[in-house]
C-alpha cells in the first residue's frame, strides 16, 4: 500500500510542484516558539522571520522521514545571530532523493522597533531538480511583524511569497503565497498556548494550534494539530547544558507516522552572577 501511495505522491508533486518550498509536516513543532518572547529559538525565524528579533545566538539542525520512506526525507539547519546592528539568520533545506529533491537557501535579518514590536525580513533561493526532465530555480521573499500586547500575550503577521517566486514563466508557475497570523500566551514559566490561521494559494484556511508543557526546568512536552490536514503530531524535548535534543513524531491516518529529530545548541554568553 505503501509502495502505491509512494508513486501517487511522486507524481502528484512532479506535476503540481508550484506550490510552497515542501515544509516540514510537523512545522507547527519546528517553529512553536515563534510567537513568544523567551521560548524562541534558531528555528522560530522560519514561520515568522520577526522572531529572529529575540532569539538568541543558536543553531540547530532538523530531519523528518516522512511516512518513514527515505525518499521523503526532510533536512532543515538553521542559525541565529545577534548583532549591534540587529539579528540575522541562516536556513538551508533539502527535501527529497535523487530522482526529485527540493533546496532552499535563506538570509533572514531582524530587529526590534521599539519594545512592543519586531519587525523582520527573509531572502529565499529555491531549486527544484528532476533529473532528465527539469531544473528550476527562483528568488522570492517573507516578511513578518511581532507584537508583544503584554508580557504574556504576543501577536504576530506574516507573509510568505507576496510577489514573484515565478519558476516557469511560460507555464505560469510560481511559489504559491502564504499569509500567517498568530497568537502566543505565555500562562506560566511552564505552560505556553499557540495558535495560527494560515491561508495558502488555492488551499482551504487552516488553524495550527499548540502548547508546551515543561514537566521539570530541563524536560517539557510539545503536542499540537494542524486542522487542514487533521494531523496531530507530539514531541518531547531534553535540555542540558547548552544543548537541546527534541524526538516528535505526526500522525496521518493512511500513511502512518513521520518521526523526526531536532537538535539545537544556544552558543550565546551566559550572563555571570553580580558581585555583591
Amino acid at each position: 500500500m505503501k509502495k502505491y501511495l509512494f508513486l501517487c505522491y511522486t507524481c502528484f508533486a512532479c506535476i503540481t510542484y508550484a506550490q510552497t518550498v515542501r515544509q516540514p509536516l510537523i512545522g507547527n513543532y519546528l517553529g512553536l516558539g515563534a510567537y513568544s518572547s523567551g521560548r524562541s529559538d534558531a528555528f522560530s525565524f522560519i514561520v515568522n522571520p520577526a522572531a529572529l528579533a529575540k532569539t538568541k545566538n543558536s543553531a540547530g539542525v532538523y530531519s523528518e522521514r516522512r511516512f518513514l520512506l527515505n525518499a521523503f526525507s526532510q533536512y532543515t539547519a538553521a542559525a541565529a545571530f545577534q548583532t549591534n546592528s540587529g539579528a540575522f539568520g541562516l536556513q538551508a533545506d533539502y527535501f527529497g532523493y535523487s530522482n526529485y529533491n527540493e533546496s532552499q537557501l535563506s538570509l533572514a535579518y531582524a530587529l526590534p522597533l521599539g519594545s512592543k514590536v519586531d519587525a523582520g525580513v527573509k531572502f529565499n533561493y529555491y531549486n527544484l531538480r528532476i533529473p532528465a526532465y527539469q531544473s528550476s530555480s527562483t528568488f522570492y521573499f517573507e516578511a513578518g511583524v511581532l507584537m508583544h500586547l503584554s508580557e504574556k500575550l504576543h501577536a504576530g503577521f506574516s507573509v510568505y511569497n507576496p510577489v514573484g517566486g515565478n519558476l516557469d514563466k511560460a507555464k505560469n508557475e510560481k511559489i504559491a503565497f502564504v499569509y500567517r497570523g498568530g497568537l502566543g500566551y505565555e500562562v506560566s514559566d511552564k505552560f505556553f498556548l499557540t495558535a495560527e490561521i494560515i491561508k495558502e494559494e488555492n488551499k482551504n484556511v487552516g488553524v495550527n494550534a499548540a502548547f508546551q508543557y515543561a514537566l521539570v526546568k530541563q524536560l517539557f512536552l510539545r503536542a499540537g494539530i494542524n486542522t487542514v490536514t487533521a494531523q496531530p503530531f507530539a514531541g518531547v524535548g531534553l535540555k542540558f547544558g547548552q544543548f537541546r535534543i527534541d524526538v516528535a513524531t505526526v500522525y496521518h491516518q493512511q500513511l502512518g507516522i513521520s518521526p523526526s529529530v531536532m537538535l539545537l545548541f544556544d552558543f550565546s554568553k551566559k550572563q555571570e552572577p553580580s558581585e555583591e
